[in-house]
C-alpha cells in the first residue's frame, strides 16, 4: 500500500489498521483452514462410508452368485436323481417277474397266482411314485381333462356319460401321463 491509498475499509467511513487487516487477513484464513479440515474431514468420511458400500455390495453380490450355484447343483441332482426312487421300486417287480420265469414245471394255477402277486407288487410301486390310475365307471360322467373318447355309441343312459373302458389311463402326481379310452354314450 502506497501512502496516498487511503487505507482499505469494510464500511463507508470506517478505516482499518494495518494491524487491524493483518488480524482480520489471518482470521479469515484460519476459517479456510478450518473449513478445509473440515471438508478433508467429510472427504475422508465419505471415502470410508463408500469403501464400506462397495465391501458390502461385493459381499451381497458374492452371496447371491453362491446362491444361484447352489440352486443350480440341488436341481442338476434333483434331475440326475429324479428317477432313483422309481427305478428302485421297480426292481422288486423284476425280481418276480425272474423267479417266475426259473420255475420250469410250473402250474397254469400257479403261473396266474405269480403274474397276480407281481401285478399286485407293480400297482404298489407306481402308488408310491404317484402314479394313480384311472378307470371310469360305466355311466360316470365323461371328463376331457382325464378321459380320451374312442367313439360315441348309441346307449340306454344318459349322453356324455362312460359307456365302457377300452384302456385305462393314469396320473402322475395329479398330471394326466396318458387318458382313459373311453366309449361315450350318444344323444338320443
Amino acid at each position: 500500500m502506497t501512502e496516498n491509498t487511503p487505507p482499505h475499509t469494510d464500511q463507508p467511513g470506517t478505516a482499518r489498521s494495518p494491524e487491524e487487516q493483518e488480524a482480520a487477513q489471518a482470521a479469515s484464513e484460519a476459517d479456510a483452514q478450518a473449513q478445509a479440515v473440515n471438508l478433508q474431514a467429510e472427504l475422508d468420511e465419505l471415502k470410508a462410508k463408500n469403501a464400506e458400500l462397495a465391501d458390502q455390495y461385493l459381499r451381497a453380490q458374492a452371496e447371491a452368485q453362491n446362491a444361484r450355484r447352489r440352486a443350480e447343483d440341488e436341481v442338476s441332482k434333483a434331475r440326475k436323481f429324479a428317477l432313483e426312487g422309481f427305478a428302485e421300486s421297480l426292481l422288486p417287480v423284476l425280481d418276480s417277474l425272474e423267479a417266475g420265469l426259473a420255475v420250469k414245471e410250473a402250474t397254469n394255477e400257479q403261473i396266474r397266482e405269480g403274474a397276480e402277486a407281481t401285478l399286485r407288487q407293480l400297482r404298489s410301486a407306481l402308488e408310491r411314485n404317484k402314479v394313480i390310475e384311472v378307470a371310469p365307471a360305466v355311466g360316470a360322467r365323461f371328463d376331457p381333462h382325464l378321459h380320451q373318447a374312442i367313439s360315441m355309441v348309441p346307449a340306454d343312459q344318459e349322453a356324455n356319460t362312460v359307456v365302457s373302458v377300452l384302456q385305462k389311463g393314469y396320473t402322475i402326481a395329479e398330471r394326466v401321463l396318458r387318458p382313459a379310452l373311453v366309449m361315450v354314450a350318444a344323444p338320443r
